[in-house]
C-alpha cells in the first residue's frame, strides 16, 4: 500500500502530532508501506497499524506504535 507523505502528514497533524512534517522529511514522497517499514519504524510508526486505518478510510485512534 502506497500513500502520498504530504497525505499522511496530514492524518497524523489531525491526530494531534504537530511535528509530523518534520518526522517525515526523510521519507519518499510516494511512502510504500513495506518498503518504507523500516523507516517508519524508526519514527514510531507501526506499518501495520497504518495500513489498518489507511484501508478502513479512518483518522480516528493513534497510528504511532
Amino acid at each position: 500500500m502506497e500513500i502520498d507523505k504530504a497525505q499522511l502528514a496530514q492524518v497524523l497533524e489531525a491526530q494531534g502530532d504537530t511535528d509530523a512534517q518534520e518526522k517525515l522529511a526523510s521519507l519518499p514522497d510516494r511512502i510504500d508501506l513495506d518498503r518504507d517499514a523500516d523507516a517508519l519504524a524508526a519514527i514510531g510508526l507501526d506499518k501495520d497499524t497504518l495500513r489498518t486505518k489507511l484501508a478502513a478510510g479512518g483518522v480516528g485512534g493513534n497510528l504511532w506504535a
